[in-house]
């Protein structure tokens, strides 16, 4: 009986624990990962203030980053935009007061909205966070300032995942961030396939993380088939695989 070709999965995440597992996950839903980091980390050695009522974190590199600083939060109330950063809060020895329903900047400013008016409020983060939460709690009253604790560049060997789904032999693609978009058209770019790499991923099944990521997607014509309601990785490569796979055999 004749074998059935494994998926080709494009995985974007950075080059560390994060994409290890991504490879790890996507094996073990039976596809072909195509590991292609979009996303490298340069830190900027700054530290989060120490002086607010409300401190944000929204990402597990911006937490370790800050432990790594020997940073302290005082008395602030900490919060985290989703269960990887909380859990990477607690794993630094760091209480967590606040994780929105929703592991977005928009579900954080909703679960904010009401108690920060007035208040001092410190969001930690890269240089490409969404204003949506800059501008959302300054909207409810808050006074709000950001540190920058890492810039996010796009590692120069990135795009291999961009000839192949140009040359059509690309079946998936999971987007972790606007940037890992802008990333990719990038690096497809740069080696003279920007055009062939949109159009074939046409025919494939395209996932992004979370409406952000996908409206990014769509404004530069490519096609998105998953958002899933739950903004983490696994959650996105299960339902892209899962959405793959029919097309894939028939």
């Amino acid at each position: 009986m004749r074998e059935e070709p494994r998926l080709r999965v494009a995985a974007f995440r950075p080059d560390d624990e994060r994409l290890a597992a991504a490879v790890e996950l996507l094996e073990s839903l039976g596809a072909d990962p195509v590991p292609d980091p979009m996303l490298a980390v340069e830190p900027t050695e700054a530290v989060p203030r120490t002086d607010a009522d409300y401190v944000v974190l929204t990402s597990k590199t911006g937490v370790e980053l800050a432990a790594e600083a020997d940073w302290h939060p005082g008395t602030a109330t900490v919060c985290a935009i989703g269960d990887a950063t909380a859990a990477a809060l607690r794993e630094a020895g760091y209480a967590v007061d606040v994780v929105p329903e929703e592991f977005s900047s928009a579900g954080l400013v909703d679960a904010l909205d009401g108690d920060v008016d007035g208040a001092r409020v410190e969001v930690a983060r890269s240089d490409h966070g969404s204003a949506v939460l800059t501008d959302g709690l300054d909207a409810a009253g808050a006074y709000v300032h950001e540190t920058v604790l890492y810039r996010l560049v796009r590692p120069a060997d990135s795009g291999e995942s961009a000839e192949l789904a140009a040359d059509g032999e690309l079946d998936a693609a999971l987007f972790t961030s606007s940037l890992t978009v802008e990333h990719f058209l990038a690096a497809a770019d740069e080696r003279g396939v920007r055009e062939a790499a949109i159009e074939g991923l046409s025919d494939a099944t395209v996932g992004a993380i979370g409406e952000p990521t996908r409206e990014t997607a769509e404004e530069h014509g490519i096609a998105v088939t998953v958002v899933p309601d739950r903004a983490d990785f696994e959650t996105l490569a299960c339902e892209v695989v899962e959405a793959a796979a029919p097309t894939h055999r028939d």
